[in-house]
């Protein structure tokens, strides 16, 4: 498994991930096999979030309840969760008081005593800088949290929160694949004339943004076509992707999985390829794209697939 530096936590980690978003449903015996497929592939790096589950915090208490680590296990682990969503109300709150009350829920639930990473899961319009700054500088300075970032964040937004946040900003969760990826394509289409591709979406170069000021870029759903549930292996809607995908596939020796984590690993940021996949089978099938050396005519190759203009 390749790993990657984040430059301003000092952390060396695995570029893939396993996300708990999908596992209330499971049993013991099931998160334990999910988990040790991933640890067994190199991935010791594990992504939650305080709404994962049927409600508050319960994925995070299966993840617990079913591992039951001792302290030396946890030690070697990186545990990352979000928060900053309030699914019952249909808003997002990044206050003070709701930032310091969701990371103590989240420590309860996960049987820890420390975050490695904690994120802002979606940017929250009426946030106060500030106020972010005094609950990231009470979470650091008491042990609880180690290390910040955010998710689903344009460059301006960051930059907001840098006018106040003295932690730095490690991460940036945000939604990447062959077939979803906005932020990839705009700058490849930029000063297209008529291309709606070129079109700026998300502040204006975000991964250039993250390159230039040292944030992992994390990608989530790699695996998905874009905003709805179908992905990108679906034949009827992609056949000339997943012929150019299962044609790799073959060439390299690996399941389709690992040609589309390969797309993303391969990009120059080092990205992070946080998988939700609940099956084993899918991990170890992913696992193998994380130092797929992809050349340059393949990954073009795929980005045109997908229906992408390259001019």
């Amino acid at each position: 498994m390749k790993t990657i530096h984040m430059r301003h936590a000092d952390l060396q980690v695995p570029n893939m991930a396993l996300g708990l978003l999908r596992i209330a449903d499971l049993s013991d015996d099931e998160v334990r096999a999910l988990v040790t497929s991933a640890r067994d592939a190199g991935i010791d790096y594990f992504d939650h979030a305080d709404i994962y589950g049927t409600r508050l915090h319960e994925c995070e208490e299966r993840f617990a309840r079913a591992l039951r680590l001792s302290s030396s296990e946890r030690d070697r682990i990186t545990l990352q969760t979000k928060v900053g969503i309030v699914p019952d109300g249909g808003y997002y709150d990044h206050s003070y008081d709701h930032l310091i009350t969701q990371v103590e829920g989240s420590l309860r639930a996960l049987g820890t005593d420390r975050i490695d990473m904690l994120l802002l899961h979606r940017p929250d319009a009426l946030v106060e800088p500030e106020e972010v700054a005094r609950a990231f500088d009470e979470l650091y300075s008491s042990g609880k949290v180690r290390h910040f970032g955010v998710s689903n964040h344009t460059p301006g937004q960051i930059d907001l929160l840098k006018t106040a946040v003295t932690r730095p900003i490690v991460a940036n969760q945000v939604q990447l694949s062959i077939t979803h990826s906005p932020i990839i394509a705009q700058g490849i289409a930029a000063n297209t004339p008529d291309s709606d591709q070129a079109a700026v979406r998300d502040g204006g170069g975000l991964i250039d943004y993250c390159r230039i000021n040292g944030i992992t870029i994390q990608a989530w759903s790699p695996f998905k076509s874009g905003s709805g549930e179908s992905v990108l292996f679906d034949r009827g809607r992609h056949p000339e992707l997943t012929e150019r995908i299962d044609a790799l596939a073959a060439q390299y020796g690996v399941e389709p999985e690992a040609i589309a984590a390969a797309w993303i690993t391969r990009h120059p940021a080092d990205m992070q390829v946080i998988l939700g996949t609940t099956r084993p089978a899918r991990v170890r099938a992913a696992a193998a794209g994380s130092d797929l050396p992809l050349t340059r005519a393949e990954w073009y190759g795929l980005f045109s697939a997908a229906g992408w203009h390259v001019p």
